[in-house]
């Protein structure tokens, strides 16, 4: 039995400029032992071919990108069954696999088309769900994440982030004085990339709105640091903070109204929050050090940030009422001499930051409730760190073969990939928000 969903509707990005060429491609360097195993038998209907992605390939490579799951390879599959009707189940249990997703792709009026799923739990013979979902031969990809996120939340109890995207800054040399910086967002997957800016002069920072729509982040095209925002679906953009000075870090409050932000219009780096329809600013910190980077709580009741007022950068929290500082800030990370860049899980329970020891920077996982503090990564230069909306992943930015790459990172440390274009170096990911549209 099949349930009825809409398909999303897919942000028209293709408004903003061409493709690029380039995509981000994902490299699973290190997966989980113990991972399920599950089949995606290739959809019945329509086959694969121009404009048409094989939707069972894309879903059995989320799933193992999330390093939950182990996809029986194609050639081992013992049968092709397009629906539940046809499955012989003792065939798939002798397999060794304990789901599976059969489907297929229907074409309906015009350029319409219809997929269907199934999803099978192999030991008990059951069907645990099944969506039929509309959608065009440029939205498949869209739909293929779509089942991703129902396949894995039904399986593991956590909500999908398959249908999410990501924004990154690319750098490329044409020269020993020339360089092209390119903000972009592509899909989760590093697939359908488009380019929101290009300029001479860097990118930095980008962050999500809470409804996907918009990105702030700080430009250098007018020869100092100004934060703008910009809708991704129309290109439209304004600048937000261009005071005297320092304007850096935006980072969106849960409300969608208020970005906070490292401005020294004052005279010292400190940390504001902005009201982004009055533009009416709030002083947050007031300190003889460098207080930046800031980051809100999943509430909105708190933000921390990182200040060297301890002697070594290191972070603290500052709580807030109405968006205004409540009490002193303080001192969250005592574990080494170096942390910064934090930013909370979607649940609120953790912190992810840079942990910096000796001339090493990797991403750490702090629980907040013990304090406890866990190094995920054994790299050398690892920056820029974000959860995904589910609080499963997280990417960030390192350098490797003195190149710079993204790398994402399971938030037990157990599963790794690896994100790079063909071009240039890639750092400051930000992982999106859930898409609700």
């Amino acid at each position: 039995m099949m349930k009825k969903l809409r398909s999303l509707v897919l942000i028209p990005l293709m408004l903003l400029t061409a493709t690029a060429e380039a995509r981000l491609t994902i490299e699973i360097s290190e997966g989980v032992e113990g991972a399920m195993p599950i089949a995606l038998v290739p959809f019945g209907g329509m086959g694969a071919g121009r404009n048409r992605p094989e939707v069972a390939d894309i879903v059995a490579a989320d799933l193992a990108r999330s390093g939950r799951f182990a996809p029986l390879a194609a050639e081992k599959l013992p049968a092709r069954p397009h629906n539940g009707k046809t499955i012989n189940f003792a065939a798939w249990r002798a397999a060794g696999v304990e789901n599976v997703v059969v489907g297929q792709v229907q074409q309906e009026a015009g350029d319409k088309l219809l997929v269907e799923f199934q999803l099978f739990d192999v030991v008990r013979g059951v069907q645990l769900t099944g969506y039929s979902i509309p959608s065009t031969p440029t939205g498949l990809r869209r739909v293929a994440h779509q089942i991703s996120d129902i396949v894995y939340e039904k399986l593991t109890g956590q909500r999908g982030a398959f249908n999410t995207h990501v924004a990154y800054v690319t750098v490329q040399q044409y020269s020993q004085k020339e360089r092209r910086f390119r903000l972009a967002v592509a899909d989760a997957d590093g697939y359908n990339e488009q380019v929101i800016l290009t300029s001479k002069q860097p990118l930095m920072s980008p962050a999500w709105s809470t409804d996907a729509n918009r990105l702030a982040y700080v430009s250098f095209e007018e020869g100092r640091p100004v934060v703008y925002m910009q809708d991704i679906a129309t290109g439209k953009r304004e600048a937000l903070a261009s005071f005297k000075g320092l304007n850096s870090a935006p980072s969106w409050a849960p409300d969608g109204r208020h970005l906070a932000l490292t401005l020294s219009r004052d005279g010292n780096p400190e940390i504001y929050v902005l009201d982004i329809q009055t533009r009416a600013l709030t002083r947050i910190t007031k300190s003889a050090s460098i207080d930046t980077e800031p980051a809100w709580s999943p509430d909105g009741r708190s933000l921390v940030f990182t200040s060297d007022r301890g002697g070594k950068p290191q972070i603290y929290r500052v709580g807030l009422n109405n968006n205004h500082p409540q009490g002193r800030p303080q001192r969250v990370t005592f574990e080494g001499l170096y942390n910064a860049r934090a930013s909370f899980s979607p649940d609120g329970s953790k912190l992810v930051m840079i942990n910096g020891e000796g001339n090493r920077f990797r991403i750490a996982v702090m629980e907040l409730k013990s304090g406890v503090v866990r190094v995920l990564t054994d790299s050398r230069f690892d920056e820029s760190p974000s959860f995904a909306p589910n609080g499963s992943m997280i990417i960030f930015a390192t350098e490797r073969n003195f190149r710079g790459v993204l790398e994402a990172v399971s938030v037990d440390g157990r599963a790794h990939q690896r994100l790079g274009t063909s071009q240039g170096d890639v750092r400051e990911p930000a992982w999106s928000p859930f898409i609700s549209h």
